[in-house]
């Protein structure tokens, strides 16, 4: 199962019991302070989701590793290339 088919199912099945509390479809016979705190209940589970990514993205860019070995690379191969194109007479 991908992750998206992951994802979709798990909204599905929220969304289910969210109908079924909030439109009393199985007639629970919840009270009605239930069935009030159920309405905004996706909105709220909206901003979570929205703060929990907002937390994880700034998580990982105060944590993002340097990769210098691969700078250095990078520069040598600048470098390289430079030559090259020096010695095919192209002026920088």
């Amino acid at each position: 199962m991908t992750k998206l088919l992951q994802w979709l199912f798990g909204v599905a099945v929220v969304l289910a019991v969210w109908a079924l509390v909030s439109f009393d479809l199985l007639d629970l016979s919840l009270p009605r302070p239930y069935r009030e705190a159920a309405w905004p209940m996706p909105l709220y589970l909206l901003v979570s989701l929205g703060c929990y990514s907002l937390a994880t993205v700034g998580y990982r860019v105060a944590t993002f590793n340097d990769c210098e070995e691969a700078a250095k690379e990078l520069q040598e191969q600048i470098k390289e290339a430079r030559e090259d194109l020096r010695k095919k007479g192209l002026k920088m």
